[in-house]
């Protein structure tokens, strides 16, 4: 069974007629096109409408169709199957690798990835940041780095 990710939550409900605002952990806006299904604690929900609402969405879920069944989905948290997608590297790709220069030599092991609002960056061993600019090449096992000079002399 493949893991599903984590691409957004319920913030609230809008309106009268079932629809609720979502607010996306995600930039794949694909995710809420009319017939995904996303599943939830409660159950799968498929989108039947969505629409873009200042930094959130408004997006209606078959069979919700008031305010009442439209507010018990507060906080409801919405997953998804991973995107396949050879052109970019996803954060659940960045975790939990050993990380090496282009030398070879190992640096340590991936353990999250910290937003940040020039570039993200990978933390290596808790305590290593990387700005994701410098991964050149992640694979099943490994992510290869080329940081500048002096950039792990800084721990």
């Amino acid at each position: 069974m493949v893991d599903l990710l984590e691409i957004g939550r319920v913030a609230k409900a809008h309106g009268l007629r079932g629809e609720v605002i979502v607010a996306l952990t995600t930039d794949r806006t694909e995710r809420l096109d009319p017939g995904v299904v996303l599943d939830t604690d409660r159950g799968p929900l498929t989108v039947e409408r969505s629409s873009p609402h200042q930094q959130r969405w408004i997006v209606a879920f078959e069979g919700v169709s008031s305010r009442e069944a439209a507010e018990a989905l507060h906080g409801v948290v919405l997953r998804a199957e991973p995107i396949e997608d050879d052109d970019v590297w996803f954060v659940h790709e960045l975790i939990d690798r050993d990380v090496l220069t282009i030398a070879g030599e190992l640096v340590g092991r991936s353990t999250a990835v910290v937003d940040n609002p020039a570039h993200d960056l990978l933390e290596v061993d808790g305590s290593i940041l990387v700005p994701l600019p410098f991964v050149v090449e992640v694979d099943d096992d490994r992510i290869v780095i080329d940081p500048p000079d002096g950039l792990l002399d800084l721990v």
